[in-house]
């Protein structure tokens, strides 16, 4: 695989798509370019900046999404300051892209739209290995359940990595794109067919503050009783003494909060799902817990984020030796609780993938399902080398 990453700052949507979309392409010299990804703030007039994009890369089939920041070769962009396009040529790979709408009625139907237009859009020829990239409206709700309609599709055989969109945090619209569209309460898709295995890893460094317990009531994504109780109370008494409250500094009010729920899976692993206490004083998740579901409060420090980081990227380029680039779907919540050492994580990133470009985004959450129908995470990080 041959990659070019190009990055603006300019202020001008058009100039900006334009010097991002050249830097990209010019690095990869002589070879054409089969894919563009973009990630971009929401501050740029999007369809202009797109268009440019285009104009720049002849119509490459195009992917992509708005962030809240992005990470590139050990560089931070932070919330805000611009875009990133990286730019695929060779590797032996085929790549179809596929995009659907209707997420937020029918998170189910879309997933399987989802995985059927990706897949078609590769061709009949099916690769000895797939591989599904899929990026999300972040606002949506239940972004399990649209992964559940790709998996209904797709099977147990294609792993699902990518990520949910930002919107630099203001938590108002989030994107994706398709081509030369700018879609909202939609998904997009990369199918990545293969001649050898590709690996989707993810890591959490979150650890449990107390024993497992039962979620006995939930609405949605309000969390009403856990173990029979009131889930405040519950959730607040499985609390680090040495931590705050509710809220990490700095911070959206009612946006992330010090702990999380991890949800107890059957082979004894952790799914995360971050949680907040809203103005009300209610317990809510990003996505709903199922009923009945065995949960920990769980927590974490910044030391654990940066080590479970580099460790997940290492074990996504550990046994691919022509690697051309590692893409990464960060949670924007992480670095809340990495605070001033945010610019920390992309260069131990980095470092972990030796040789290997990094590029990538940070989410509302991430995709990462390997070998089961779960696989929606929050507070998490996940890899996959190409």
């Amino acid at each position: 695989m041959r990659t070019g990453i190009g990055t603006s700052e300019l202020e001008d949507s058009r100039r900006a798509g334009e010097q991002a979309a050249t830097a990209a392409l010019a690095k990869l010299g002589s070879d054409r370019a089969e894919v563009i990804i973009v990630y971009a703030s929401v501050r740029y007039d999007l369809p202009v900046l797109l268009a440019a994009i285009n104009d720049i890369t002849a119509g490459v089939p195009l992917i992509g999404a708005s962030s809240s920041g992005q990470l590139h070769d050990g560089e931070l962009f932070e919330q805000g300051d611009g875009l990133s396009v990286l730019a695929l040529a060779g590797g032996g790979y085929q790549f179809g892209i596929g995009s659907a709408s209707g997420a937020e009625e029918n998170p189910l139907e879309t997933g399987r739209t989802l995985a059927r237009s990706a897949r078609e859009a590769a061709g009949p020829q099916r690769s000895p290995y797939e591989t599904m990239l899929v990026l999300s409206d972040g606002l949506i709700g239940d972004q399990q359940e649209l992964l559940n309609g790709i998996y209904r599709v797709a099977g147990f055989a294609v792993p699902v990595v990518g990520g949910a969109a930002g919107d630099d945090r203001q938590l108002t619209r989030t994107y994706v794109f398709c081509g030369d569209q700018v879609l909202t309460d939609a998904a997009v898709a990369l199918w990545i067919g293969s001649p050898r295995p590709l690996r989707v890893v993810a890591g959490h460094g979150w650890t449990p503050t107390g024993l497992p317990m039962i979620v006995t009531s939930v609405d949605g994504t309000l969390v009403r009783e856990i173990a029979g109780r009131p889930a405040v109370e519950v959730y607040r008494e499985n609390f680090r003494p040495a931590d705050p409250a509710d809220q990490i500094e700095g911070a959206r009010p009612g946006y992330h909060s010090a702990h999380a729920f991890g949800l107890i899976q059957p082979d004894g692993g952790m799914v995360i799902r971050a949680a907040l206490i809203d103005a009300e004083g209610m317990l809510r998740t990003l996505t709903a817990l199922p009923p009945y579901a065995a949960v920990q409060v769980v927590s974490s420090d910044a030391e654990d984020l940066l080590a479970v980081g580099a460790d997940t990227i290492a074990a996504a380029v550990a046994d691919d030796e022509d690697a051309g680039v590692v893409l990464v779907f960060d949670c924007v919540a992480r670095s809340d609780i990495l605070a001033d050492r945010r610019r920390e994580e992309p260069r131990l990133l980095q470092r972990a993938a030796g040789r290997v470009p990094t590029f990538g985004m940070y989410t509302y959450g991430e995709f990462a399902r390997t070998n089961s129908a779960a696989g929606y995470h929050n507070a998490t990080i996940a890899a996959l080398a190409l």
